[in-house]
């Protein structure tokens, strides 16, 4: 469900700037999310002329149940492991927009940080093991680093603005798991970016490093749970 959820917002959010969004069909024009629940097909081509829009088939089904069978491996739970599923699910979104046009948009990664403060406030009125202060704390620190990374043009703003939501996340376990988690986006993207230069499929100096963001503090997220 979270998958087919994905497709369509990733559909409309795949705009160069300053575009927002689109609603129609590039190819024929046919309006293909004005309905009042937008579902595309999973076969990622459009209902009208089935030329291929939006992500590839299964592509965001599958994203968003490798995410979620990560989180389901870990031994969070409570609000705390609905934050985690929170960022998973945004990540896809996120991720698969961020690798196509190369941005993340205001509009997602906004209610992404809002919405994991707002279940780790929830956590921490339950009394799950965990720090909220340390959350928030965490996300300034992160998003404070991000910010000089932005001036030096090392980091898009849209990593900045995503970066609250991935400090926090960490931060509620530990300080430790901010480190690594953060350490485990530039590993993974590193080795990632090195992959495709080897096998001569990186044609663009820009690096998406939104859906790095968010494999690291999963990952080390679930871990330090």
């Amino acid at each position: 469900m979270a998958g087919a959820a994905a497709r369509p917002a990733v559909f409309a959010r795949s705009v160069p700037a300053p575009a927002s969004a689109r609603s129609a069909c590039p190819h024929c024009g046919s309006a293909v999310l004005e309905r009042r629940l937008p579902i595309l097909p999973v076969s990622g081509r459009c209902p009208a002329c089935a030329q291929a829009i939006g992500p590839r088939a299964l592509v965001p089904e599958a994203m968003a149940a490798a995410a979620f069978a990560v989180v389901a491996a870990g031994a969070a739970s409570g609000w705390f492991v609905a934050a985690q599923y929170w960022v998973a699910a945004c990540g896809v979104v996120l991720a698969l927009i961020d690798l196509a046009v190369q941005r993340l948009p205001d509009v997602l990664t906004l209610p992404t940080c809002g919405g994991t403060l707002l279940l780790l406030t929830a956590a921490a009125l339950a009394g799950e093991t965990g720090s909220l202060g340390r959350a928030a704390a965490a996300a300034a620190v992160l998003t404070a680093v991000f910010v000089l990374m932005a001036f030096s043009g090392a980091m898009g703003l849209g990593d900045v603005k995503l970066a609250p939501a991935i400090g926090a996340l960490l931060g509620w376990s530990s300080w430790t798991a901010l480190f690594w988690g953060a350490a485990a986006g530039f590993v993974v993207g590193a080795v990632s970016e090195v992959a495709r230069l080897t096998a001569r499929r990186a044609r663009r100096t820009h690096v998406s490093f939104g859906p790095y963001m968010v494999i690291g503090a999963l990952a080390v997220s679930v871990t330090a749970a």
